[in-house]
């Protein structure tokens, strides 16, 4: 059955969605002409053409929808010459009758099943359920791993490329990861660094930083010079004076002078002997000037390498590399260099006095650390240009690693969202399929049921029954035949000639109404008589009289009752009419609490406004009339006797003048004595036409009396044939029904 409709941007609907929900067995809509009624009826017989509108079904199980509105009139009535044959069961049949209902038993039950599992699935009004339970528990797990996302995504973004803007995409990201991911676990940091060089945009190579060589500067400070004094010949005849003095540098310097000075002695300024002059030259022998020069020479290369090697430093960590820790590098070039400049302080004093011993500053540490920072600095940029000769597999290999990382911090939402998934798909599997061997048992049950149904329908069963309603009511001038084809229907005169298109607009209308009202015992084909369904009746009584309009009422009140039987195959009935009388003929129901609504049935009201049409749903049948109240008076227990008479009158009027053609005084000779007084008493106000509250007769009475005119009133329905109307109104005598009430204004 249908558990609601949603109608929009149609007809007299507006862009904002009236809903009807909450449809029971019997739905009772009530609505003026051009009100939207029949709107709802072409909703429900073909929701496809209707995009902004939807149908929901009960277990999402789409019933045959039986619809009887104008556009069937026109279809079945209008543009067609003959009536389509319906086919209905054969009576005879009993055995294979008997198979139908028992197949058709266990389609019921298989449906039911059906029903209950796909509930189990999707939920009472898809808001629990299985299928809900899973997408409650991905909609959780997807915003947990776009926590993680957002968390890295200032680091990683270029790893999330293509699922920056939809959180789904990204978890359905991270499952297929799980999946296939296989890359090595680095730290955070190490991503980070990775991520500075490949997910730059457009990377570019770096230039390696030059390593300085000190071994020059080290080959030279290592010299045996610098360890032992430089001296003259020790073996000639002024060498034990110069020791003596212990200043050979002394006794160097003056003897520029002596060169100079024609013999003369620089110092004591006293003339010197020709072998003077030869023992100083062979004191400072060629060994001695060669050391000599050789000190010069090193004191000259440590100049020169020192400059070179403080250049190369100083433009270093003038121009540093990005991957080079400057500050701790230029703490250690500062040492270095501060060491060579004390070093070359050192040579200097060596060459005023060779005849010294120096010892160097250490400077091979400092130089070795500087040399190992560039060296690692170095391996960083054969790294990172590593990375950009191979940029695409590189970008891939770190996405794959900051996945792997987000795996790892994700593992156990992640572990606990499989398990849980993997149990819920394995119950959804396990519904699904055996909600798919049901629907092939059905299937076979069905083919089944048609196959028994072509045995035994016909058209003839319908033909039959609809003449004989046409002649029960007084429809005699025409009645119903097969045509010659043998599949159809035709409308003829009692001489045989074609009737259908004299017949009056009442006529046209209650034999087409009499057409569905076998249609939906059968069907327009040899198979599809058992087939469930739900019936629409959208204004059934239009052109037609009072008196059909109560047979119709009864019809329709007969199939409710094959509604309420479990074996029926209409499961539900939608009443759509713009008739006050139709609609309480139709709604009145003994078992109903006053104008409470029953569990099977709702009741709405259609309205069109300035905004489009808008629907209501209420928990009382709300549509009264000034009729009914008339009878609530009645009903009531505390009867007034000053305008009970006037009241009994009315309904009278009301009444007979809605049936026509009955005599007042034909009901009245019915009655003898006194009762025949009353009689004429309660007609001759309604003789007299008085339709203003002014002209009302009022004869005094007494409270005993009132009992006698409500007895007489009671009668007059009954000897005119009309005793159901009078049950239907007064319902329950013993119910208090006092109660305020108030006309729906339609």
């Amino acid at each position: 059955m249908i558990e609601s409709i949603k109608l929009a941007n149609v007809a007299t609907y507006g862009a904002m969605p009236e809903v009807m929900e909450g449809l029971s067995q019997f739905n009772y809509i009530y609505g003026p002409n051009g009100s939207g009624k029949t709107t709802i009826s072409r909703v429900i017989a073909n929701t496809e053409s209707y995009p902004d509108c939807s149908v929901r079904w009960k277990g999402n199980l789409p019933l045959q929808e039986m619809v009887y509105n104008y556009d069937f009139v026109e279809r079945n009535f209008t543009q067609t010459k003959e009536l389509k044959g319906i086919f209905t069961l054969g009576e005879a049949q009993i055995e294979t009758r008997e198979k139908i209902a028992a197949i058709k038993k266990e389609l019921d039950g298989l449906s039911g099943k059906n029903s209950d599992l796909r509930k189990t699935l999707e939920g009472a009004e898809g808001k629990s359920g299985k299928k809900a339970e899973l997408t409650e528990l991905e909609s959780d797990f997807r915003n947990r791993v776009w926590e993680l996302k957002k968390k890295y995504d200032s680091s990683f973004s270029l790893a999330f490329e293509g699922l920056r803007n939809s959180s789904e995409k990204f978890r359905e990201r991270f499952i297929k990861e799980h999946s296939s991911n296989k890359a090595d676990l680095l730290s955070l940091d190490e991503l980070k660094d990775k991520a500075q060089s490949i997910f730059k945009e457009n990377p570019v190579s770096e230039v390696l930083i030059p390593v300085p060589s000190g071994k020059a500067l080290f080959d030279i400070v290592s010299s045996r010079l610098f360890s032992k004094p430089i001296i003259g010949k020790t073996d000639v005849d002024i060498a034990a004076m110069i020791k003596r003095l212990g200043n050979s540098d002394w006794v160097k310097t003056g003897r520029k002078y002596f060169e100079n000075s024609d013999g003369i002695c620089p110092f004591c300024q006293q003339p010197t002997s020709i072998s003077f002059s030869q023992s100083l030259a062979e004191y400072f022998d060629e060994t001695y000037m060669r050391e000599m020069d050789e000190l010069e020479s090193l004191t000259s290369s440590f100049e020169i390498e020192y400059a070179n090697l403080a250049d190369v430093l100083n433009t270093i960590r003038a121009n540093p590399s990005r991957f080079l820790d400057v500050e701790r590098f230029s703490v250690v070039v500062d040492l270095f260099l501060s060491k060579c400049l004390a070093n070359r302080q050192k040579l200097q004093e060596k060459r005023v006095e060779p005849s010294r011993i120096i010892t160097f500053e250490p400077m091979q540490e400092f130089l070795d650390t500087v040399i190992e920072q560039i060296v690692v600095a170095n391996m960083k940029i054969d790294e990172h240009n590593y990375l950009v000769d191979n940029f695409a597999s590189e970008k891939k290999l770190l996405t794959s690693q900051v996945w792997r990382y987000l795996l790892e911090e994700g593992k156990n939402d992640l572990s606990r969202y499989v398990s849980s998934t993997k149990a819920l798909e394995k119950a959804i599997s396990g519904i699904t399929a055996r909600i798919s061997q049901n629907d092939i048992e059905i299937q076979i049950l069905e083919q089944q049921v048609r196959t028994l149904e072509k045995k035994i329908t016909s058209i003839q069963p319908t033909i039959d029954g609809i003449n004989a309603l046409l002649k029960q009511f007084g429809f005699t001038s025409f009645l119903l035949r097969k045509a010659p084809n043998g599949n159809s229907y035709q409308l003829i005169r009692s001489n045989g000639s074609e009737a259908k298109s004299t017949l009056s607009e009442g006529e046209k209308s209650f034999v087409c109404f009499l057409y569905f009202y076998y249609l939906l015992k059968g069907s327009e084909s040899e198979s599809g008589t058992a087939t469930d369904r739900i019936v629409v009746f959208d204004d059934p009584v239009s052109s037609l009289d009072c008196e059909v309009l109560f047979i119709v009422s009864s019809l329709i009140k007969g199939l409710f009752d094959e509604v309420r039987e479990a074996h029926s195959q209409i499961k539900q009935v939608f009443i759509l009419t713009h008739n006050v009388y139709f609609h309480k003929e139709i709604t009145f129901n003994v078992k109903r609490n006053k104008d409470k609504t029953l569990n099977e049935e709702t009741f709405w009201t259609v309205q069109k406004t300035d905004q489009g049409t808008k629907i209501k749903k209420w928990k009382e049948n709300t549509i009264r009339t000034s009729y009914e109240l008339l009878w609530a008076e009645v009903r009531c227990e505390h009867k007034s006797s000053l305008t009970i008479q006037n009241t009994l009158r009315r309904i009278l009027e009301n009444y007979f003048k809605i049936l026509g053609g009955i005599s007042p005084d034909d009901i009245c000779n019915k009655f003898t004595g006194r009762d025949r007084v009353i009689c004429k008493s309660l007609f001759s106000w309604v003789n007299d036409g008085s339709h203003f509250i002014q002209d009302d007769l009022f004869v005094a009475i007494d409270d005993g009396q009132i009992d006698s005119y409500l007895e007489v009133f009671r009668k007059i329905f009954e000897v005119s044939g009309h005793p159901a109307h009078y049950e239907m109104m007064m319902g329950s005598a013993k119910e208090n029904v006092a109660e305020q009430t108030q006309a729906a204004s339609f």
